[in-house]
């Protein structure tokens, strides 16, 4: 099985997508960003939240490819933002995010 940072790394999405996702990762919060994403109250660890992630946006990325009518571009971005900030975490880049 793959690690989790290798899988996030294999994933291709459309240039525009990543661009506004990095440029939003800048000032990604996990207390306030993964509580709504999430809806949980008490934050989970880097790599869980991570995964719950990766799957949240794999569904959005299929609702994307199927231009399906209730898929939203602002979630989407709003999902992959928060999956860079918590690939930084996992990745000891940032001592923490508040």
């Amino acid at each position: 099985m793959q690690d989790i940072l290798t899988r996030l790394n294999s994933l291709h999405r459309p240039s525009l997508l990543m661009r506004a996702a990095r440029i939003g990762s800048e000032r990604y919060r996990r207390a306030s960003h993964l509580r709504r994403l999430l809806g949980c109250s008490t934050l989970p660890r880097s790599g869980p939240a991570l995964m719950h992630l990766i799957e949240i946006e794999a569904e959005l990325n299929d609702q994307r490819k199927m231009a399906d009518a209730s898929y939203c571009l602002v979630r989407h971005v709003e999902v992959v933002i928060a999956m860079i900030g918590e690939a930084r975490v996992l990745r000891g880049g940032l001592d923490q995010i508040t």
